[in-house]
């Protein structure tokens, strides 16, 4: 009999992870598998950023760093607010992290006390109410729909506060719908959240991948709002674990302190790499990605439709399509692993971004090349057709 801890024993598998081993397993078979399931994108790290950590490791950089990161690097990301936004951001303020996760859980750390509550969307990042459930605090995950763009409003936050909720997690581009907060709505859920005395945190991991406009950072209405990014999404950077908040003056200490304790520091080369995200050369790369992959979305949001899909809104960001199967299935759980294992295309069940109609929907993620993602329809094409 196992003595394992409750926490571990309520925290559910990612699906997804689930998915993306055994379609490995099929690769390594040999089989042909179309990869539309990890939130990963396929280009690999810009040569810049690379290089940059290659020269890191000769020059010996590979000591621990300052627990809140090196300093040119957490002045090269209020840099990038400066320029991107406008923002003022002192470097003080940034704290570089162990990727996003590590931000997010710091954050939580300092925000939720045991038996406390953020509220959440859902569908959404599964990740997010684990990360809470550590902590011995809950996500409170409230259904959205295409009428509410998939994320809450200054409405569902008034109706659903209670003595438990200590703030809110908004995710703008969000997985796993794409849909976008713009800079109105932010200004009346941060109102709304002021005026309950709660906290705002925003997850800004995809800004960068927004098409045909750029997103508003939580920052521009609301400087004590906690902001979450992450080098992996339009930086490309995944495998190099790197990420940042930017908390307000206050919480500076606190978060810092959390970081010397959990973290040591963040990779030191993946620091001195990340230098290099920021110069134009890489710039002009990642805006290049940031076009294909919208003509990616606009192929495969038309595909499906004609499939029979359905899907209300189109996404505005990141690279994700979260389509309504239930004409076509009742039980997408298992759709999504016959499609695997019969038709060799990985994608993600709804099931696991949330509980509410979680079973209609699935997740198709776009960081595949043009070729794939027509033979991933063609292949959905034929199931359907049988």
């Amino acid at each position: 009999m196992s003595n394992w801890s409750d926490r571990v024993a309520e925290i559910d598998s990612f699906k997804v992870m689930d998915l993306l081993k055994r379609a490995k397993e099929l690769d390594a078979l040999g089989h042909d598998v179309v990869h539309m399931c990890a939130g990963e994108p396929d280009f690999a790290t810009p040569e810049p950023v690379s290089e940059a950590g290659i020269a890191a490791i000769r020059a010996g950089h590979t000591q621990y760093t300052p627990a809140a990161g090196i300093p040119p690097l957490r002045e090269a990301i209020a840099g990038f607010y400066k320029e991107r936004y406008g923002l003022d951001i002192p470097a003080e303020r940034v704290i570089v992290t162990a990727g996003a996760s590590g931000a997010l859980l710091m954050v939580f750390a300092t925000l939720a006390n045991p038996g406390q509550r953020f509220m959440m969307a859902d569908p959404g990042y599964p990740c997010n109410p684990r990360f809470l459930r550590l902590l011995e605090a809950r996500g409170q995950l409230i259904p959205v729909d295409a009428g509410d763009n998939y994320q809450l409003t200054p409405e569902l936050i008034e109706q659903n506060w209670d003595a438990q909720t200590a703030g809110v997690l908004l995710a703008s581009p969000a997985n796993p719908t794409g849909s976008v907060v713009h800079r109105e709505q932010l200004e009346l859920i941060s109102q709304t959240v002021r005026a309950k005395g709660g906290h705002l945190v925003v997850d800004e991991l995809y800004h960068g991948l927004t098409y045909g406009f750029d997103a508003t950072s939580v920052l521009e209405v609301d400087q004590d709002a906690f902001v979450l990014n992450s080098f992996s999404k339009y930086f490309g950077m995944t495998g190099w674990r790197l990420g940042w908040a930017i908390v307000p003056e206050s919480a500076v200490g606190e978060i810092e302190r959390l970081a010397q304790n959990l973290f040591i520091s963040p990779p030191t080369i993946s620091q001195y790499a990340a230098l290099e995200a920021f110069n134009p050369e890489t710039t002009a790369i990642l805006e290049q990605r940031r076009e294909a992959f919208r003509e990616r979305r606009d192929l495969l949001v038309n595909g499906l439709r004609e499939l029979g899909f359905d899907i209300p809104l189109m996404p505005e960001g990141a690279f994700y399509v979260y389509a309504d199967a239930s004409h076509l299935t009742d039980n997408t759980f298992d759709f999504c692993w016959e499609l695997l294992e019969q038709d060799k295309v990985a994608v993600t069940p709804g099931i696991d971004f949330g509980d509410h109609r979680a079973n209609q929907f699935i997740r198709f993620s776009y960081t595949t090349g043009i070729g794939q993602i027509e033979k991933a329809l063609s292949r959905l094409r034929h199931r359907l057709n049988r």
